[in-house]
């Protein structure tokens, strides 16, 4: 396919995705679909044109002064692939699979428009009742970190140390453009690229299939590493679901100890088993049912509780659901995140630890939750993260954010990793 029958077909799929309500990833799967004689270059070509669009809906529909999906469709080429409105006319001009062009008064609205005269949420393209919280967390910054979640993520991978080495990992993926991480130990980082270009199907590698490494976004590796599990100890992964950070604590430990998986979502956990498998581990024990958990009442060294959230952080990988995310959800959100909080804490033993992660930039979710939480609880009290983090990490690296070092927020500004919250908490002895 040329660009005239990419660029129809991210039209077809953001109308699909406006008329519909529906998620991104099942809008572009029905496509491709019923035009499965477009190849696989033409529907990651598609695919990026529509997540472009989605990432930075609101600055592009002003900028057209329309949020059709024509126009959303042309912003991406004009603001994000390189052309002009008069070049890409040009290159469309005898391209019989080309979509409407957009009218006069959009061309018109795009010349003359200016986006630092948008409202401020606009130029930050996220919904104007986040602004509060955004102003809240990240003060003066938070139209860079807003703008900072609207880009394109890159492709992260944890070598498994268990199977490999990061050099080993990395002459294996050589040809994909993977490199060492910023900041995580284990990590692997391939570029988000440009335009048309796709990122590679690393999950098809012979070097996957041994186990050699996973796919996880760096930001989640940090946090699982801060987690900072030891041999022998006994953890709790208790909101576990598809087992990433299960995995990466497990091969910390050096299959020492042991690791439980839970989470209440039996379907969310149903596919660590395979990984598990893959990655050679060892010392990972699954639960299904929540009495299973009985024995380890006030046994655990460490529990994680990787709470259910608004996912904020991850919006560069999920642009729909920024669009979706009502006040009601996070009400919603934050009672769960309580309920999770409380239930895993009987598992810490005196001593021992409870940590609280999510992947949303929400001070709301965040350390409300655990300033909220040790306040109810007094026999935890917030540790401080700094000492860790220097220990594993170096102070030479990209530096989270922080008002004390106790609680760290992650984001794509100041780690370039999706947003992560972190806090540990130590039950008393």
């Amino acid at each position: 396919m040329r660009l005239g029958g990419r660029l129809s077909g991210a039209i077809d799929v953001l109308d699909d995705i406006e008329r519909r309500k529906r998620p991104v990833a099942d809008a572009l799967k029905d496509w491709g679909l019923s035009h499965r004689f477009a190849g696989s270059g033409d529907r990651a070509a598609i695919g990026n044109i529509v997540y472009d669009a989605l990432r930075m809906k609101l600055s592009h529909a002003y900028l057209m002064d329309s949020d059709s999906a024509v126009a959303l469709a042309h912003a991406v080429m004009y603001r994000q692939w390189g052309f002009s409105p008069e070049g890409l006319a040009a290159e469309l001009a005898d391209d019989k699979f080309a979509p409407e062009t957009p009218s006069s008064k959009m061309v018109k609205a795009f010349s003359e428009r200016r986006i630092e005269n948008a409202p401020l949420n606009v130029q930050g393209d996220i919904p104007e009742w986040t602004q509060p919280s955004f102003e809240e967390n990240f003060s003066d910054a938070w139209l860079e970190e807003a703008q900072a979640l609207a880009g394109r993520p890159t492709l992260d991978l944890r070598v498994n140390t268990l199977k490999a080495t990061r050099a080993k990992v990395l002459k294996a993926l050589e040809r994909s453009g993977a490199e060492p991480a910023a900041i995580a130990r284990q990590g692997i980082r391939i570029p988000a690229g440009e335009g048309a270009s796709r990122l590679p199907n690393v999950t098809a590698e012979v070097s996957f299939q041994k186990g050699w490494f996973e796919v996880q976004d760096e930001g989640s590796q940090i946090v699982a590493d801060l987690v900072f599990p030891q041999e022998g100890e006994q953890v709790l992964d208790y909101c576990a679901g598809g087992g990433g950070k299960t995995l990466a604590m497990s091969a910390a430990m050096n299959n020492k100890g042991q690791v439980h998986a839970y989470d209440t979502d039996r379907k969310r956990l149903a596919p660590i088993i395979e990984r598990l498998k893959r990655a050679g581990t060892r010392n990972v024990q699954v639960h299904e049912a929540a009495d299973s958990l009985a024995p380890l009442s006030s046994r655990c060294d460490r529990v994680l509780v990787d709470a259910p959230c608004t996912g904020t952080g991850t919006w560069r990988r999920r642009p729909d659901t920024k669009w979706r995310l009502t006040q009601k959800n996070l009400e919603e959100r934050l009672a769960q995140q309580e309920e999770a909080l409380a239930s895993a804490a009987q598992f810490v033993r005196p001593g021992g630890h409870l940590i609280y992660v999510t992947c949303s930039v929400l001070p709301e979710e965040n350390e409300a939750q655990v300033y909220g939480f040790c306040e109810d609880n007094p026999e935890f009290e917030i540790l401080s993260a700094a000492d860790t983090w220097a220990a594993l990490f170096g102070t030479g690296k990209p530096q989270p954010w922080s008002a004390d070092m106790k609680t760290v927020t992650l984001t794509p500004a100041s780690t370039g990793t999706d947003g992560f919250f972190f806090c540990v908490m130590g039950r008393k002895g």
